[in-house]
């Protein structure tokens, strides 16, 4: 019994690899596999959306200090009032102002068309660190929000510079460009608006 055991083993070893050898060589016959590569992408509707949400997109923040003072007449004396103002302006593109069909591929190249480069946020002022420099006399409110809006106006000249704007669009173009190279495209061009 021991050698009949082993020996039907064998057989049925050698048979399943029979049948193994006979049904792969038939399935090689008629159906194959190839692999090969797609050169070819394609900006899905997903990928376009999620660059789209990244909303505001900023390529340059400036810091500015703005001391500003005014000066009320009086009779007998001059009442004078000083602040400190520090504030942040954030310059980029806002994505959510993209046109319908702002994004084009074509194979390895993509256009883009985008926002102009701005001033994302109006409100850059950052009240909590204004500090009083001098003040002499009683002021009203109405008088505050006169210098708040004068430092306000002062950073605006002083950070909203052509320079500035110049600065944040390369940052812009080299950032967007990195970013298109990554999901897989060789030739990007990109324009902004006005």
């Amino acid at each position: 019994m021991g050698k009949s055991f082993r020996l039907g083993i064998i057989l049925l070893c050698a048979s399943l690899i029979i049948v193994a050898l006979f049904w792969l060589r038939n399935c090689t016959k008629n159906d194959y596999l190839e692999v090969g590569a797609d050169d070819t992408i394609d900006a899905t509707p997903t990928q376009i959306q999620s660059i789209k949400a990244i909303g505001e997109w900023e390529f340059l923040s400036v810091s500015l200090e703005e001391l500003t003072d005014t000066v009320r007449k009086g009779f007998l004396s001059d009442d004078e009032l000083s602040r400190i103002y520090y504030g942040t302006l954030r310059i980029g593109i806002n994505m959510h102002q993209v046109e319908p069909g702002w994004l084009t591929a074509d194979g390895d190249s993509v256009s883009l068309i985008l926002p102009r480069v701005d001033l994302l946020d109006h409100d850059f002022i950052d009240e909590a660190r204004t500090k009083p420099f001098f003040e002499s006399g009683s002021w009203k409110p109405e008088d505050r929000e006169a210098l708040y809006r004068q430092a306000h106006e002062r950073m605006l000249r002083h950070g909203l510079t052509p320079e500035n704007l110049a600065a944040a669009e390369t940052n812009a173009r080299e950032q967007i460009t990195s970013l298109m190279h990554a999901i897989g495209f060789q030739k990007v061009n990109m324009t902004f608006g006005h």
